[in-house]
């Protein structure tokens, strides 16, 4: 099956809608508008070809992206702000036959060549009796390719198959419980694959989904939780952190219709989620845990499992098997620390054009995810670092994560970010990069962190270099931008 066809299962004649908001569309009017642009593609372009989709959260976005995988080609959804480097990177890497986009970032891109579709350009042609339709549509062909940062510096494609984004949807669905009721306020970008899941799960069960592209803005994604009656909402640990900390608005307000929200996209510190959980009580918490090579998803915590498993990542999704092992491949015993492999339907084809890559990241049916972890008697994971963050101090292993943790204890402190300085003695050294409240009763100093992180932390995890900012540098998607 299609995973268009799988989203739009049950929905596709559905007068009901689907984008809430600003932009507006149903179930049905999206399906036709979808099938009509997928049958000029097909007809323009023919299938399994690959086409680059630049653009913020939007219709456009939605019509085009659900058009590309409907028509049998490949959708390769990039940051509508990438850089050009990048951007040419993938250009040539990939030699798209099609590109949708803006006209502002055709523009900044300064593109001179190629086939676009533009927003005002979107052909709507009633063609749909060109579409072919075939009943036996093979779903281990290539659905998307997303891009990620690579540890080189080379963005990554990551290759998601059909079977990959059916099983991640079924699996996400099963474990929250979704069902038509459900409104998501969006704040993550559709092409990072936390924000796709939103999109892919809530098409599935006939929910609705709500954009807001300006998180900054605290004081309209307060209102839209209220004005659009949204129950869910799903962040990554830096949207957290600024609810919770930047301003004392989102403590105090209430939010009637908001049942639960989800966590993922990097390990947030407990002491935030404790926040949350005292100050909305009545709305559950739920900690996820996944990767772009799994289409997402790996791991969740159920919130009753909170206050016993605290720090946890949980368990596997349903149709996910994950273990810790060792560097002889042999599952772990609890308090030993291992890497963390994961096996099941929603995990990734391969690596475009990187055979090497793909050969070390999946080894005898089983992802690599390159995280550390620990596991308990009841199996349930902890993670301590990703095997490349780990810094090494006076040749002792450190991970970042623990130090970020003890530092975020402090109230005033709303994030911060530890590194690893070169040391011609030490090897290297801790810089903690900390971002603060303008807090003037209750200053933070060098001095004051020192003392909170010696009561919590051996000595030579104490960080002594210090740089205080206003904010730290974030990627897109939300995540810390670190030097290692």
């Amino acid at each position: 099956m299609n995973a268009f066809d799988y989203f739009f299962e049950n929905t596709a004649d559905l007068d009901k809608l689907f984008l809430v908001g600003k932009e507006e569309i149903s179930y049905n009017q999206l399906y036709s508008d979808c099938v009509d642009i997928a049958s000029r593609l097909q007809k323009n372009i023919g299938q399994n070809r690959n086409i680059l989709l630049l653009s913020a959260n939007n219709l456009f976005f939605l019509k085009a992206y659900l058009a590309i995988i409907k028509s049998g080609n490949i959708c390769i959804p990039l940051d509508p702000n990438i850089e050009k480097e990048n951007f040419h990177y993938i250009n040539k890497l990939t030699k798209p036959d099609l590109i949708c986009l803006t006209h502002d970032v055709e523009n900044r891109l300064e593109l001179k060549s190629g086939k676009f579709i533009f927003p005002d350009t979107v052909p709507s042609n009633n063609c749909k009796e060109q579409l072919k339709i075939d009943q036996d549509f093979d779903r281990e062909r290539c659905a998307e390719i997303i891009f990620t940062s690579g540890s080189t510096g080379k963005p990554k494609g990551v290759i998601i198959s059909h079977k990959n984004l059916i099983a991640n949807t079924s699996s996400i669905i099963e474990y929250l419980k979704l069902t038509s009721d459900d409104r998501m306020l969006v704040v993550l970008p559709f092409y990072y694959c936390y924000g796709l899941s939103l999109l892919h799960t809530h098409l599935r069960v006939g929910g609705s989904i709500v954009f807001n592209n300006s998180f900054i803005f605290l004081g309209g994604v307060l209102k839209s939780l209220q004005e659009h009656h949204c129950t869910g909402f799903a962040g990554v640990p830096t949207h957290f952190q600024i609810l919770l900390r930047k301003s004392d608005s989102f403590k105090s307000t209430k939010f009637p219709d908001l049942k639960y929200v989800t966590q993922a996209g990097g390990k947030l510190a407990p002491i935030f989620i404790d926040e949350f959980r005292a100050s909305h009580p009545e709305i559950r918490f739920i900690v996820m845990y996944g990767q772009t090579e799994a289409t997402a998803r790996l791991s969740w915590l159920p919130p009753e499992l909170w206050e016993s498993k605290k720090g946890s990542m949980g368990k596997g999704i349903p149709g996910v098997e994950l273990k810790v092992v060792n560097e002889k491949g042999k599952k772990i015993k609890p308090g030993e620390i291992g890497e963390v492999i994961a096996r099941g339907d929603n995990i990734m084809t391969g690596y475009f054009a990187d055979e090497e890559g793909t050969k070390n990241a999946i080894r005898e049916g089983w992802l690599h995810t390159g995280d550390l972890g620990t596991v308990d008697k009841e199996g349930y994971i902890y993670l301590t670092a990703r095997s490349k963050e780990i810094i090494k101090v006076r040749g002792k292993r450190i991970s970042p994560k623990e130090i970020e943790a003890a530092i975020l204890e402090i109230p005033q402190v709303i994030d911060c970010s530890i590194e690893g300085i070169e040391d011609a003695i030490e090897g290297e050294t801790l810089k903690a990069v900390v971002v603060i409240k303008n807090d003037q009763a209750n200053p933070i100093s060098r001095e004051s962190i020192i003392a909170h992180c010696s009561k919590r932390l051996a000595l030579y995890k104490v960080p002594q270099i210090y740089e205080f900012k206003e904010e730290l540098t974030i990627s897109a998607t939300g995540k810390k931008i670190k030097k290692f």
